[in-house]
């Protein structure tokens, strides 16, 4: 079987993790990524070997600045089967029309409504959905976070409704021009998009969201209450969550108490970029009273939505029916579950 073609548009934050991921699997070839501009990404993309497209209007841009480019998106869009579109959020229809008139797929970021797209993709939750798809959109890390403990723990012991507070962090860590720089923000628009976002994948779930922002860089926390049709215990939640795909479980009680050392955790690992991948959930944090459970989880904002991308080529793609057998595959090639 031939491998499925991919580009990238916008490589930035998430564009060039998805495009590092892809460069990892055995059955998908990375045409090339996209730059507007002719800054330190657009040479590290070079360096790497990758192919560099830009939009017609930053040619001169590019010439100007001496760095070889491989032609415009458009051409890349007559190389590729599928795009992840990486782009800022404003532009999804205006780059869902291009794609469409190129007759490409394209897997659009959380930052997009699910009306973009009609679909909504996480790996565990609704591999299927995407089966063959045009377009699709792999929900917000906040969601994927969410979704990645909720629905194994909804698939088990039936989850009533939940109540999750989500304390995130101000801007990536590469940005300098977000805040707040000393305070916390609570969104006062009540509630927040990631309920219906987790809705637009687990449509049955009765879930509310809070957020407050926090001057921090690293990670988001979530603190989540479930309320259970059934009694349940500590211990079987644990043993749910210890199971659950892409879920990492640490311990207060062994020193990682903050998000900061959990991503001293993920350098240890020797990952790329120092990503975290995995939803970490505090073991020593969960807490099952009657029917009632708490716990609390850490998500790298900046790389916990890589390998449902990568899995959502492969749906789309129809390259691989079974999503755990997709799961596993991407998991090997990043790293996951190694340790």
């Amino acid at each position: 079987m031939s491998k499925v073609r991919v580009g990238v548009n916008g490589y930035g934050t998430i564009g060039k993790r998805v495009a590092t991921a892809i460069a990892k699997q055995d059955d998908m070839e990375l045409v090339g990524v996209t730059k507007t501009r002719p800054n330190y990404e657009a040479k590290d993309a070079l360096a790497k070997g990758y192919g560099l497209y830009v939009p017609e209007e930053s040619v001169e841009a590019f010439a100007k600045a001496g760095i070889h480019i491989d032609g415009t998106v458009k051409d890349m869009l007559g190389k590729v089967d599928i795009v992840v579109d990486c782009t800022p959020g404003s532009l999804g229809e205006y780059y869902r029309d291009m794609y469409k008139a190129a007759g490409v797929k394209a897997i659009f970021q959380g930052g997009e409504d699910h009306s973009l797209t009609g679909i909504s993709f996480n790996s565990t939750a609704n591999y299927a959905e995407s089966w063959g798809a045009q377009l699709s959109r792999v929900v917000s890390c906040n969601t994927t976070a969410l979704l990645r403990t909720l629905y194994p723990i909804d698939k088990a012991l039936k989850v009533e409704n939940a109540y999750v507070t989500i304390v995130r962090r101000a801007v990536d860590p590469g940005d300098s021009k977000g805040g707040p720089v000393n305070g916390l923000e609570p969104s006062v628009k009540l509630p927040t998009h990631h309920g219906p976002d987790v809705q637009s994948v687990m449509p049955w779930l009765n879930i509310n969201t809070m957020a407050v922002k926090a001057s921090t860089t690293l990670m988001h926390v979530q603190t989540v209450v479930a309320q259970l049709s059934q009694q349940s215990t500590t211990e079987e939640v644990i043993d749910i969550l210890r199971s659950a795909p892409r879920v990492r479980l640490v311990k207060a009680s062994d020193g990682i108490k903050s998000t900061p050392q959990i991503m001293e955790l993920a350098r240890d690992l020797g990952r790329d970029r120092s990503d975290m991948y995995e939803i970490v959930v505090w073991e020593d944090g969960v807490k099952v009273v009657g029917n009632t459970l708490y716990y609390y989880q850490a998500v790298h904002q900046e790389s916990d939505v890589i390998p449902e991308n990568v899995d959502c080529i492969r749906s789309m793609c129809k390259v691989t029916q079974d999503a755990s057998e997709s799961v596993a595959k991407t998991d090997a090639s990043l790293g996951i579950g190694r340790e």
